[in-house]
């Protein structure tokens, strides 16, 4: 499909998310549009407006080794590379990523962030794809042990909002790892498109590379199908147990598809069971490089949460509401070869399927 076909067929769906989302009028800037150089042009809070209709912004921005700890506040993440990467999660125990989604904060899997750190052997399998528009971690972790409750099949964080505010409020995404950087592991680009789900005992992530033009970080870091989870919005064959890092083809935006011959745009329903008319693909990978876990995460914390009692609620999430039967946290996923392989709804506990797709305010 050629960008300019793609551009075309996003403009479509992404026009139907923003007719309804309106930067909040105590606080007009959308937080994509906040750009700050790291970490001098950095300002504490980046959402500092206590008069907005959601905040005041739970946590802080500026991060260093005085706020290093396992109650870090820090809302600045970093994407770098298979043993460097943060991810989003509540910042006290036994939460639900729906009811906590503005106030997440950064977990981290290396020291020197300023940011609480993911315990020792949380993550129980890896897979990072680099390719020319962004970069996609897949994985699978202990979810208790960054503060969700064990039974939350989770949401999507992302700097948007319905208010434009990001979730979490006054989030900050950045990373050394895009080619524009030269190369260079201690200065920061500012991601401004990027998309995080967290659920189910496993998580994706894609960051965009801010080089790339604003339509293609839009098509890779879309936010408006929260509701249909990674084996959609971020297709992988990241396997359970196994921490490797490869080369990847781009992948095709989640809702867009082709059918007879014909490019489709599927849009998602506002509520209601979730339905995809076709099969997402994963994108062939290449020159994958395997890792032992006990290499890439040292100077970790030992875990010290214990599952703690459901939250009551089967598959919680911000509304509730469940697309999809499967409750598996995933089983081994099928081989790493280098060709493409389809991925089926069916097969959620092999690819981080709809054990994600859960409604909540994206």
């Amino acid at each position: 499909m050629s960008r300019a076909a793609l551009s075309a067929l996003l403009a479509v769906a992404l026009a139907s998310k923003f007719a309804f989302a309106q930067p909040d009028p105590a606080d007009p800037t959308p937080l994509v549009d906040k750009t700050y150089a790291y970490p001098s042009g950095i300002p504490y809070q980046v959402d500092y407006n206590t008069a907005a209709i959601r905040g005041p912004q739970v946590g802080y921005n500026i991060c260093n080794s005085t706020t290093e700890n396992q109650n870090s506040m820090c809302q600045t993440s970093m994407v770098n590379h298979i043993d460097d990467f943060c991810l989003w999660a509540p910042p006290m125990p036994n939460s639900t990523i729906g009811d906590t989604e503005q106030e997440e904060v950064a977990w981290c899997t290396k020291p020197g962030h300023g940011t609480r750190l993911i315990p020792q052997g949380v993550l129980q399998g890896v897979q990072l794809l680099k390719t020319s528009a962004y970069i996609q971690i897949t994985g699978f972790l202990d979810q208790v042990q960054v503060n969700m409750a064990a039974d939350d099949y989770g949401g999507e964080l992302d700097p948007h909002g319905a208010d434009l505010r990001g979730n979490p409020l006054g989030g900050l995404m950045y990373s050394n790892a895009f080619p524009s950087n030269g190369g260079n592991n201690n200065s920061y680009q500012q991601v401004i498109e990027w998309t995080n789900f967290m659920g189910g005992d496993a998580f994706c992530i894609t960051i965009c590379d801010p080089a790339t033009s604003a339509s293609d970080q839009s098509a890779y870091c879309q936010n408006i199908y929260d509701r249909m989870g990674c084996s959609y919005n971020m297709p992988s064959n990241a396997a359970n147990g196994t921490f490797e890092v490869c080369d990847a083809d781009l992948k095709t935006p989640a809702g867009i598809y082709v059918t007879n011959g014909v490019t489709m745009t599927y849009s998602q329903p506002a509520s209601g069971d979730v339905t995809p008319p076709y099969t997402p693909v994963v994108p062939a990978s290449s020159n994958c490089v395997t890792y032992q876990s006990a290499a890439l995460y040292t100077s970790l914390p030992t875990p010290t949460l214990v599952p703690a009692a459901t939250s009551g609620v089967p598959g919680a999430s911000h509304s509730g509401a469940v697309s999809g039967s499967s409750t598996s946290s995933g089983a081994p996923a099928t081989s790493t070869s280098n060709g493409a392989i389809t991925v089926g709804v069916s097969s959620v506990a092999g690819i981080l399927g709809t054990l994600f797709a859960m409604a909540f305010l994206s």
